[in-house]
């Protein structure tokens, strides 16, 4: 019967088991990567730039463009009434008068009313190519690559954060469940106390204020279970939005018996170059160099050719034709105004300049500052490994000395929670030292 129920709770903890996810870090960091709301909103910019860079390319090509008007007038737009006689010269008279008849020279001092373009139809369809325009295509082209080139270095920061806020939440949840591990593990040792005492009390050889002493400790180590598994619960809720799991009944998977090996320190000058925001930095100056080379282009003379068809009936007749032409604009008063936009433009590649200066200086302090986070949690991690084995020490001695009768109960139990407080040390001290890590390789670029 024993066999039967040990074979059925053994399958019942499978089951659980089973029913339960396990992720590793990396497992996590995928699946924030994939459904996190930042990386979308990053890949709709890189999609919106090279529309944009398409679309500047289209400047290259000729511009057609259509036009066409029908119109009806309540009158004519041209009345004009005309004596022949008044239009020819005296010589012609004199030419007329020998050889046409006299009704046919009298008729020439008759009026004629003329009366046209009452309604019409005009139509045509011209196509331009640009020949020169000051570089404003070319730049403009240059400047939609420059924007194109941006937007993937903007895609890679949030892919970065959104890796280091993983990592973060990550070890974050690591803590509290070794922590956790930690107060079950003091619960059971305090537990055991517990019945030596109360079998001690029975006996006469110990006092019942020290089975009060071990209750009450144990009452706290209650009260800090039920802190971390809400604590623990939150995280898990945090980490299920953040990386788009279906549900938060989860576990993960990682090690923190033994610390790393300290990271090799890179050359932060040569490093500099390879971080995604001195990347962006520099765009930054490319952009405001071509805006100035754009605002000089409009400023200069533009020069096109192009043809055209067209179509009339304004003659009552249809008439239609084409033409060859070239046009060439010269931009004379604009240039009062457009000198002080170009100098502001020079101000702006001034200012990006400082602004690049400024911020790689700043980039190689946050440098040195991750290292200096990372030597200095690798130093406290090993003294809380060192720690651990002095506090188990100490533990063991005051357990066999208030066996002995050596010590009373609080010596004891403050050694306990001193071994309680080591290893919640080294658990903090692991993940510090693995988020130092993590903030140092995303310093340097990596």
């Amino acid at each position: 019967m024993k066999k039967v129920i040990s074979i059925i709770l053994f399958s019942a903890i499978c089951a659980v088991c089973a029913a339960q996810p396990s992720y590793t870090l990396s497992q996590l960091r995928d699946s924030a990567l994939a459904s996190n709301i930042s990386i979308r909103t990053a890949s709709y910019d890189i999609q919106a730039s090279d529309l944009q860079k398409e679309e500047a390319f289209t400047k290259y090509f000729p511009s057609v463009s259509a036009t066409g008007v029908s119109f009806r007038a309540d009158r004519s737009m041209l009345n004009e009434t005309l004596k022949p006689s008044e239009m020819i010269s005296p010589d012609l008279a004199a030419f007329l008068a020998s050889i046409l008849p006299p009704d046919i020279l009298a008729s020439l001092n008759n009026p004629i009313s003329i009366s046209m373009m009452k309604k019409g139809t005009i139509g045509s369809v011209i196509a331009m190519q640009p020949i020169f325009a000051g570089g404003q295509i070319i730049n403009g082209n240059r400047l939609a690559e420059v924007g194109r080139q941006a937007s993937r270095l903007q895609l890679n920061l949030a892919e970065n954060e959104v890796e280091k806020t993983t990592e973060q939440y990550f070890w974050q949840l690591a803590s509290l469940q070794e922590k956790l591990k930690t107060i079950e593990t003091a619960m059971s040792y305090v537990s055991d106390i517990n019945k030596d005492v109360s079998v001690a009390v029975k006996a006469g050889v110990a006092t019942k204020n020290d089975l009060l002493q071990v209750q009450l400790r144990q009452n706290e180590l209650e009260s800090q279970k039920l802190k971390v598994i809400n604590g623990i619960s939150l995280m898990k809720m945090l980490i299920g939005q953040f990386c788009g799991l279906n549900n938060t009944d989860f576990s993960i998977q990682f090690d923190s018996a033994n610390p790393d090996d300290l990271p090799e320190k890179l050359d932060h000058i040569q490093a500099l170059f390879q971080t995604r925001e001195y990347q962006l930095l520099e765009k930054s100056v490319e952009a405001a160099r071509l805006q100035k080379k754009l605002a000089v282009g409009q400023y200069l003379p533009t020069i096109a050719v192009g043809a055209s068809y067209n179509y009339h009936n304004l003659l009552k007749n249809d008439r239609s034709f084409g033409m060859i032409m070239a046009t060439v604009s010269i931009p004379i008063t604009d240039w009062w105004g457009g000198s002080y936009q170009i100098k502001r433009k020079e101000l702006e590649i001034s200012k990006a300049v400082e602004q690049q200066q400024d911020k790689a200086a700043m980039l190689q302090i946050r440098m040195q500052n991750a290292w200096n986070k990372v030597e200095e949690s690798y130093q406290q991690l090993l003294i809380a490994k060192r720690s651990i084995e002095q506090a188990e020490e100490n533990l063991r001695l005051h357990r066999d000395y208030y066996k002995a009768g050596l010590t009373n109960m609080s010596d004891l139990l403050q050694a306990q929670l001193l071994h309680q407080q080591t290893l919640d040390r080294y658990t903090d001290a692991y993940s510090e030292y693995q988020m130092a890590i993590l903030d140092y390789r995303h310093s340097v670029g990596q």
